[in-house]
């Protein structure tokens, strides 16, 4: 039986972190920093960061759908950042870092949607998610030097404080879900 992947496109911070997420999960065929939600042509990671482009800091994630489902993307990414901070990560601000999802099939659009009112339903005293769910228009790679950003960089401080800590934690909850 052949297999056939889909695309989804997650912001949830930096995309150092997202991507390096992603990275550990069974059935991700694989996953590109990048750029999303803007209008720009071809933006760049200085313009970006300035948080004037609209465009979000994401991963893309091609994922095996014999392997992995949405929702368990889905369950991953949102146990893995803070989906109820607005334009914020830790100390990275800025709507560059805002939470969101950019769904490519209608079937994306309407899993996501249910997932977070599923959360907020679940936790009324807790703070709503604010994570967005947009189509994806377009979506421009993130410079070279950011394609596999943990795995090349493990001893830079960022890494060993901000990324470790959440591969940690993702191991920890989501341990059937990881590569073997």
């Amino acid at each position: 039986m052949e297999s056939k992947s889909e695309i989804a496109v997650f912001g949830g911070g930096c995309f150092w972190c997202t991507e390096a997420v992603f990275q550990m999960l069974k059935g991700i065929v694989s996953v590109m920093p990048g750029y999303a939600g803007g209008t720009k042509e071809n933006p760049t990671y200085e313009e970006v960061c300035g948080g004037n482009t609209g465009y979000v800091e994401v991963s893309r994630v091609e994922y095996d759908l014999q392997k992995i489902t949405f929702r368990d993307l889905l369950t991953v990414f949102f146990g893995s950042h803070d989906p109820a901070s607005v334009n914020r990560q830790g100390n990275d601000t800025g709507t560059q870092y805002r939470s969101v999802i950019f769904y490519t099939t209608p079937e994306q659009k309407e899993e996501a949607e249910r997932f977070i009112k599923e959360i907020n339903d679940s936790n009324a005293l807790g703070k709503p998610i604010v994570t967005a769910v947009e189509a994806l228009t377009k979506f421009y790679e993130a410079e070279d030097y950011h394609k596999n950003y943990y795995a090349n960089n493990r001893g830079n401080p960022y890494c060993e404080i901000i990324i470790n800590p959440k591969l940690q934690k993702v191991q920890e909850k989501f341990a059937e879900l990881l590569k073997k």
